[in-house]
Order: structure tokens, then sequence, then C-alpha cells
């Protein structure tokens, strides 16, 4: 067995497969660290049209990244996580539309993260400062105003990236024409919070981890994160899924056929991702929160005036349905309901019917 590495993330001078990047900085994040300078990867699909009004910004989940269409090859280790949305005649038609996907803030995949260097050239690690929802938008506000767009078409984005859409739609109201909000909500939960805490202590807990300076080790602390991601893998799929999946059945090892399948998700995540950015971007969604300074949740909703469309999914345990119904009811858009047994992923994976909201949005 290949030994896992380090890092997962993307580091120079690894292949730089699909990405371009914007700079920028410095920034002042909300919790009053600073950035100096950072770097946004971000990929595109389509063309820009003369008068920049057909730009569609698609924002990741906790650990997705750039890649949202297309194969895995040099410099992209998994295929788009958004590949039967994203090209042409899709529901995101490039013939149509231009797509644009960052990398977040934070990131490991080609943004500046805790593993990317900083101005003396050694990783951030530790002193990468902590995030909010709204500095990541920031962030994504210099990438728009790089590209010379005004006002995205709409801003869509599932779980951790539907958190960064609504950010947009109430931090900048006039810049986003519509809006798709899926698996998400206004502000982290208590059951929220508390289901990534262990994933935290975990991380933490690994004695790689070396306090966030582990890059110039032997070893990372990949033990730590790959338990961070079996407990999160459980919360983004349905127990109905998984009983029917495995029920009690065992290996021939004797371990239980759902244990090798989160271990297989744990293995997968150690060689992709980076266990600084999992606790900073964990981190950012504990403090989601677009009601704050804002005199609340009710408030801050009042400032979107783009065309929404928010939906849950029926058998979402993480993001329950509710919060859903809740979030479209406080904007005033329109509530939806993907009807699927693999709770959280779902929208990740039904794509007729992810599709058929896009659709639906953009028409």
């Amino acid at each position: 067995m290949v030994s896992e590495p380090v890092t997962g993330a993307w580091r120079a001078p690894d292949h730089p497969g699909r990405r371009q990047w914007a700079t920028g900085g410095p920034i002042r994040t909300e919790a009053g660290g600073l950035l100096p300078a950072f770097s946004l990867a971000y990929e595109t699909w389509g063309t820009l049209n003369s008068d920049a009004s057909n730009a569609v910004l698609a924002e990741h989940a906790l650990t997705g990244d750039s890649h949202a269409a297309g194969p895995a090859g040099p410099g992209h280790v998994t295929p788009g996580w958004w590949d039967g949305l994203i090209g042409p005649g899709k529901a995101l038609d490039t013939g149509e539309f231009f797509v644009v996907v960052p990398n977040v803030l934070g990131g490991c995949q080609g943004s500046t993260g805790p593993s990317s260097p900083d101005g003396d050239g050694k990783p951030w690690g530790s002193r990468f400062p902590s995030l909010t929802t709204r500095d990541l938008v920031a962030a994504e506000t210099m990438l728009a105003d790089t590209l010379g767009i005004e006002r995205w078409a709409a801003v869509v984005g599932g779980s951790m990236g539907g958190m960064r859409a609504l950010e947009w739609a109430v931090t900048w109201p006039s810049r986003v024409g519509a809006l798709l909000v899926l698996a998400s909500t206004a502000r982290a939960s208590a059951e929220q919070i508390a289901w990534a805490s262990p994933q935290l202590h975990a991380i933490r807990s690994d004695p790689a981890w070396h306090g966030g300076d582990f890059y110039d080790a032997a070893e990372g602390p990949h033990r730590g994160l790959g338990i961070a991601r079996r407990i999160a893998h459980v919360t983004y799929r349905s127990e109905p899924e998984l009983a029917e999946r495995f029920g009690r059945q065992r290996q021939p090892d004797g371990r239980f056929a759902v244990e090798s399948y989160l271990d297989h998700h744990a293995d997968k995540l150690v060689r992709r991702f980076d266990a600084g950015s999992y606790v900073v971007l964990t981190e950012s969604m504990n403090a989601h929160d677009v009601g704050r300074d804002r005199g609340g949740v009710a408030a801050a909703l009042s400032r979107v005036t783009a065309r929404t469309i928010v939906a849950g999914v029926d058998s979402d345990r993480l993001y329950p349905l509710a919060q859903s119904r809740a979030l479209a009811e406080g904007i005033g858009g329109e509530a939806a309901v993907v009807s699927s047994p693999y709770g959280h992923d779902s929208f990740l994976i039904e794509t007729d019917q992810i599709s058929a909201l896009v659709k639906t949005l953009l028409n």
C-alpha cells in the first residue's frame, strides 16, 4: 500500500491542471487576522459575453475544489464534482453561460490556505488566520472584480457552498441576479457544531498534528483526518441507505462492510485534502451566521433581492429539510425538495433533480 502523504494539498510545483489564479490582498478577517496577500485558484467553462452578464458562480462544499467538471487527470486527482451539470447542453450550459468555480480561501487545492507558503516561504500552518463565511466571500469578491464581473447571473452552491452563495446574496444584493441554495442553512445549528466537534478533536489529537505545523515533518495527521472523514461521512448519508447497502454484512476479514466503506472514503480524502484546511474550513462553517452584526437572521435575509430557490433533501440528517424551508420563507423565495435516499450528499448525486432546479432558476 502507498503510504499516506503528509498533506493531500496541491502545492507548487505540482501540475496546474485547468487552474488559473487571481491574487489580491491584504484581507482583514472578521476575527481580526490579516492575510497580506492571497491567491484563489479557479476554473472556468464557457465564454464571458461582452457585457459580462452571463457569469454563474458555483460554490463547492467542504472538501470540494475548483474542478467541478471534467475527468481526473494531471493536477486533478478526482473527476469534476458537478460534471453532470456543467457543459454543453447541460443545466449550466457552457454554450450560454460562463461558469466560474473558485477553490475557497483557506482551501488546499491551489488557493491560499494553511499548507501555502507565507511571505517568508514557510507554510502558514498554525499561523493561518481563522476565517468565516463572510471572509471567504470577501476573497471571492476580489475574484469577481478581477474577472470584470459586476453582477452574477446566478450564484449556486450546496452545503458549505450554499452558505457562501447565501452570504453573497446578503452582502452584495445588487451583484446576485439569481440564487440557488442546496442543503444548507442561514446559520450553523448546535447539532451541526456538535457533529463537527469530534472531527476537530480527532485531527488535533493526532500526535502528528504538531499544533498545525506538520508540513515539514515526516508524517502528517492522516489518522486524525481519516477519523474526521469517517464521522462526517456518516452524517452525509442516510440510515435507510446504509441499511439497504450494507446491513450487518461482514467481509472475509471480519470487518463489517459499512466499516470498510468508511475506511475507503477516509483513505481517499487523506490523499487529496489537507488537515489544516479541514480545520480552518470546518470552523468557518461553525461560525456561519448571516444574521451576525446585521440585526439577526430575519433582517439579513430581508436584504436578498435575487430570484431564489432553496432546496433541501428529504433524507438529510445533517442539514434537515426544515432548515431549508425556514430559509426559503425568510427570503421569500421558492422552497423545493430533493427526494432521495442518499442524505446530505444528494446535492452531488441527484443530477437530474438538481439540473431541473438550475434550469428553473435560470429560465
